[in-house]
């Protein structure tokens, strides 16, 4: 069982490595798309996933979960509830970068790793050292900050915060691998986008074919895209404690911010300095904390193993 546990956990934190590192990386992509409005984006890479995930299936020759799932009314709830969440989380990041919004991006991105292990304490009953409330505090008042400074709430921060943490967190209890989870999220939001694409060509406002042979591909990878890294975002999520995932989110905002300034060159005016510094150093609390608690976790490992198991009671004499 140790073996096992181990071996999962390690795979869940490449998977988690390559999906958030994808991710940081997708504003470039969406931002090679800017000539489509953002919901015909999200429609595109909606279509093209299902055919995409339905592929890797028959690579991998995985079906049989299928059917089981078709008979638990529970689990495809909360598969509906995982494909609404995502698809909102998709449509205003994608917006976002189109608007020239991606540091706003980025920082919800930085405290989606805060509320993750919040909510990890208020609806899994994951119990937090004295540095991680530290750090969730301080990652609050970060918020409060940018909200002042900028006399509004940062909503695209906290609306990308809120629906990834809230898919991270229902993703894990509809107890699917990355793959297979994709594949039911993608089946549920197929027919919407599709009837969108169909309305908005007959409408004549389609741009699959209007801006080159190149644009028109870029929307069909969108597809691929889209799926590796939800899918080892997936794969992670069933591997690996909550807490953990909400550690190496901050991989994809990090990549984003460094985008934003150094690639898009955005503003960074004072107060928007003030509200990541503060976030940034919620997440170096973490980081020192986890890194801590792990270091006292093999030490209490090795001294089990080094610690003799008890004797048990001696056998009861045996009598005619």
């Amino acid at each position: 069982m140790r073996a096992g546990g181990g071996t999962a956990s390690r795979a869940g934190l490449i998977y988690g490595f390559a999906a958030f590192g994808a991710w940081g990386l997708l504003p470039l992509y969406w931002n090679l798309l800017a000539a489509t409005p953002a919901l015909e984006v999200l429609a595109h890479r909606v279509v093209w996933s299902l055919p995409t995930a339905l592929l890797l299936l028959v690579a991998v020759r995985n079906w049989g979960w299928i059917r089981p799932l078709l008979r638990q009314p529970k689990r495809l709830g909360m598969l509906a509830l995982t494909a609404t969440l995502i698809s909102a989380n998709w449509y205003i990041f994608i917006w976002a970068v189109a608007e020239d919004r991606v540091l706003e991006a980025s920082l919800g991105y930085f405290v989606n790793p805060l509320l993750t292990i919040a909510l990890g304490v208020v609806l899994l009953s994951e119990r937090l050292r004295p540095t991680q409330w530290v750090a969730v505090g301080i990652g609050g008042a970060a918020v409060i900050v940018m909200s002042v400074a900028y006399g509004e709430v940062p909503w695209i921060s906290l609306v990308l915060s809120v629906t990834f943490a809230a898919y991270g967190l229902v993703k894990k209890r509809t107890d699917l691998g990355g793959l297979e989870g994709f594949t039911a999220d993608s089946a549920l939001q197929f027919l919407p986008a599709l009837g969108f694409l169909v309305v908005n060509g007959a409408r004549g406002e389609s741009t699959f074919t209007g801006e080159g042979a190149g644009h028109t591909l870029l929307l069909v990878v969108s597809g691929l895209a889209t799926a590796l890294p939800l899918i080892f975002f997936g794969a992670a999520a069933v591997r690996v404690p909550l807490s953990t995932i909400g550690l190496m989110q901050y991989i994809a905002p990090i990549t984003m911010f460094v985008l934003g300034v150094l690639v898009f060159h955005e503003e960074m005016p004072p107060e928007r300095w003030a509200g990541f510094l503060l976030v940034w150093a919620a997440l170096c609390l973490l980081t020192w904390d986890a890194l801590r608690q792990a270091r006292r976790n093999r030490r209490t490992a090795a001294v089990a193993r080094h610690t003799p198991a008890p004797a048990g009671p001696r056998p009861a004499a045996v009598t005619d």
